[in-house]
């Protein structure tokens, strides 16, 4: 009996405790995290802000026609690169593009002409970049004649209405055996201030004292087939182009490009070196090889007339004009240069430019230009770094 009580006492006791228990949970300590768990709270990603949208930048510039078909190309193409830079440009001539970036209307300009000393004083950081090169081709309209081969003296001398009949004997000489028409030439020439006329004045004051002193060198001149009634004008390498299309027996003078995409004849040259050549990739780098080290220290240079072998006669670079030095918006700066970086430099452009029938350039001349656009400044600091 007395084991018993124990048992049931010990029960009773145990039943208590159970009791107590389970009435309100008493509050534990935490435990410290182990180095597993300290693991992997550090790999869990943490959520950061997604970063700001870059500023939307809006680049205007205007100039040369010379350039327009590749820059139209490239601004089509540039967004997949940067898509919040919008680059626009007009075609209104070198002169044009000039007097723009003189005024303060355009971020940017294009020329094929080269700044005047007046122009610099008037504004000392301008500065003109080499983009491409490309050639001066005679195209013409001759019913029936899908040859013509033509050389610096006769290019003169029709330009300066001395031959006024396609069946000249200089030009026969020159075209053995080609059916040439007794037809008055009229002659196309640009209207505009035109980049494009200063190289092709270039070439015929380089081949032509005569040319060089009475008639000259530069955007526009006199033209002499006006003064006999058998010249015509146009606006533009497309306006010029249209005027030789649209005119029987006329011949006239546009940028490659605009001769490939109109499928206009081309006459060929006798060049310096006294071989035939006909505009392409290979005699347009062979007139730039031939003046390689021909840049001043403004970044230009002139290459009609290059003596090499195989050398297109009448070519000439294209340039943009921009400021050296911002105090305004430098994030436009900035994205102009990184454009214009992206131009030179990237295969894409490039072969779209090729395609085009420009010349890029040669890469001791794009590393000319790197180093300028690494000097441009925003409020005192370099841009590019």
């Amino acid at each position: 009996m007395k084991r018993t009580l124990i048992v049931l006492t010990i029960l009773i006791a145990a039943l208590a405790l159970a009791a107590c228990g389970g009435g309100k949970a008493q509050p534990t300590k935490a435990s410290a995290p182990t180095q597993a768990s300290q693991s992997l709270q550090a790999a869990a990603p943490t959520q950061t802000p997604a970063p700001a949208e870059s500023k939307a930048v809006t680049l205007n510039g205007a100039g040369a026609t010379f350039p327009l078909p590749v820059y139209t190309e490239w601004n089509q193409m540039y967004p997949s690169v940067q898509p919040n830079v919008t680059i626009n440009y007009q075609g209104i001539g070198s002169g044009g593009g000039q007097k723009a970036i003189l005024d303060g209307t355009v971020d940017f300009a294009g020329s094929d002409s080269l700044l005047k000393d007046d122009q610099y004083a008037k504004m000392p950081d301008l500065q003109m970049l080499p983009m491409l090169a490309g050639a001066v081709v005679p195209i013409y309209n001759v019913p029936g004649m899908d040859k013509l081969t033509l050389d610096g003296p006769t290019l003169v001398n029709i330009f300066m209405a001395k031959i006024t009949k396609w069946n000249d004997p200089a030009i026969a000489r020159l075209n053995p055996g080609v059916n040439l028409p007794d037809q008055p030439i009229t002659v196309a020439h640009r209207s505009d201030g035109s980049g494009t006329t200063e190289i092709f004045t270039s070439y015929l004051g380089a081949v032509s004292e005569e040319w060089k002193n009475n008639v000259g060198v530069g955007k526009a001149v006199e033209w002499p087939a006006d003064g006999i009634g058998q010249g015509v004008g146009g606006k533009g390498n497309p306006g010029v182009a249209q005027a030789v299309q649209s005119t029987p027996y006329s011949i006239g003078y546009v940028e490659l490009a605009y001769a490939k995409s109109n499928n206009i004849p081309m006459a060929a040259m006798i060049n310096a070196a006294g071989n035939e050549v006909t505009a392409n990739a290979e005699t347009m780098q062979d007139a730039m090889a031939a003046f390689a080290n021909a840049f001043d220290e403004r970044l230009t240079a002139k290459i009609v007339n290059a003596p090499g072998e195989k050398s297109w006669p009448i070519m000439g670079y294209t340039y943009l004009i921009i400021h050296m030095t911002e105090n305004k918006d430098c994030a436009k700066t900035k994205a102009l240069l990184d454009y214009i970086e992206w131009a030179i430099s990237d295969e894409a452009a490039a072969k779209k430019a090729e395609e085009l029938g420009y010349a890029t350039l040669p890469a001791a001349v794009r590393d000319l230009v790197e180093a300028k656009l690494h000097e441009v400044t925003c409020n005192g600091q370099k841009v590019l770094q």
